[in-house]
C-alpha cells in the first residue's frame, strides 16, 4: 500500500480544519467590529471603524477563499491566509478590548465586588 494514499487525506483534513478555525476567527472579528460604534474607535485612538471593517472584511473574504481552495497563493496556509489570521487576531487582541471598554464609558475604578 502506498503511503501517499494514507497521508494525503489526513493532511487535507487537517488543513481543512485549520482553515475552518481561521475562518471562524475572522468572522468573529468582523461581526464584533460591526457591532461597535464609530465613536468608540476614535475615542481609543485605534484607527477608524471603516479601516477595521475593511481589514476584517478582507480577512474574512480571504478566509472563505482559503477554505474552498485546494492550494496555490490563497492556499490554507498561504501567505494571504496567514496575513488574514494575523489581522483578525490583532483586532481581537488589541482593538476589541479597548473599543469594548470605551463603549461602556471608559475604565471605571470599581472595587473587587463591583461597587
Amino acid at each position: 500500500m502506498d503511503g501517499e494514499l494514507i497521508i494525503r487525506p489526513v493532511e487535507q483534513a487537517v488543513f481543512f480544519i485549520l482553515a475552518l478555525v481561521a475562518l471562524g476567527l475572522e468572522v468573529w472579528a468582523l461581526l464584533d467590529c460591526v457591532r461597535h460604534k464609530s465613536a468608540a474607535f476614535e475615542a481609543t485612538g485605534k484607527r477608524t471603524k471603516t479601516f477595521w471593517l475593511a481589514l476584517t472584511g478582507g480577512a474574512t473574504l480571504i478566509g472563505v477563499i482559503s477554505l474552498f481552495s485546494s492550494g496555490g497563493i490563497f492556499g490554507t496556509l498561504g501567505l494571504f491566509g496567514l496575513a488574514a489570521v494575523v489581522a483578525a487576531s490583532i483586532y481581537l487582541a488589541d482593538v476589541r478590548p479597548a473599543v469594548k471598554d470605551a463603549g461602556r464609558g471608559g475604565s471605571r475604578s470599581t472595587g473587587p465586588y463591583g461597587w
